[in-house]
């Protein structure tokens, strides 16, 4: 009899530590709060910008700093909604509007390393704007010379694009129309526009930051990043599953650059 009840309260305790061990653990986790998806990714960090990005500046004449439109459209640029293409779209943030943070409900997609760690060093000093985990050292694209009208279409929207993210942000959306030129056969700004379904306003004018973001990727033939950017969006915007799908390269700010698998 002593050995039956010795075995009951043996398997009574050791049930009775199980269900301790578990409200410790789940103690623990509403503590440390829960993680919400893509909550771990971090926007381009001071570290990864390039150190020399005010002596580049200074040589080039670049204003660092976002500013307020010097110019201005008196008349909107009349837009047409068209069917969805086989090309991705292009969702970003206009400037004037204010993000809202919302709940992740699509994992975000996180860039895949390569087999050696990135030498940030050597972006940089081969002109990168921001240093990127997943250089492609066989990316080249070839200079564009811009018309007049494109130059001007291109700075406006490249502050309709990412106005706020000044003179980097405009450099990514400039090199992301370029790339969209060497890359797919568009021949001016407006047919990437439309054939990519660029939504940045194109009738708030623009700003030096714009204008010597555009300069510095066409003029110059500089690129922002060591890689092909092909699409890119605001998930505090819209959110996008095709996006994420896609080969992510980097984060500035709020806006969330891709390029696209294989050719």
């Amino acid at each position: 009899m002593r050995n039956f009840l010795d075995k009951k309260i043996n398997k009574v305790l050791s049930v009775a530590l199980v269900l301790v061990s578990v409200l410790v653990v789940i103690q623990t986790v509403f503590a440390s709060g829960t993680l919400k998806a893509g909550e771990n990714e971090k926007t381009a960090p001071a570290s990864n910008i390039n150190p020399r990005i005010d002596e580049i500046a200074a040589e080039e004449g670049i204003v660092l700093t976002t500013t307020v439109p010097v110019t201005t459209i008196e008349k909107p640029t009349q837009t047409t909604t068209k069917a969805p293409s086989t090309k991705a779209t292009k969702a970003t943030k206009p400037s004037t509007a204010k993000a809202t943070t919302q709940a992740a409900t699509i994992p975000f997609a996180t860039a895949i390393p390569p087999r050696t760690p990135a030498d940030y060093n050597a972006q940089w000093n081969a002109g990168y704007l921001v240093a990127i985990d997943n250089p492609d050292p066989t990316y080249e694209c070839g200079q564009v010379t811009l018309s007049d009208g494109d130059r001007d279409l291109l700075e406006r929207l490249c502050m309709g694009e990412f106005g706020s993210g000044g003179f980097v942000g405009a450099a990514l959306i400039a090199q992301a129309v370029k790339d969209a030129m060497c890359f797919d056969g568009f021949t001016s700004v407006q047919s990437i526009i439309d054939g990519c379904h660029y939504t940045g306003r194109t009738d708030i004018g623009t700003n030096e930051a714009c204008k010597q973001a555009v300069r510095y990727i066409f003029d110059e033939n500089h690129d922002a990043v060591q890689h092909r950017i092909m699409y890119m969006y605001n998930p505090y915007i819209v959110q996008s599953a095709f996006h994420e799908s896609q080969n992510y390269i980097l984060t500035y700010q709020d806006v969330r650059f891709f390029d696209r698998w294989g050719y």
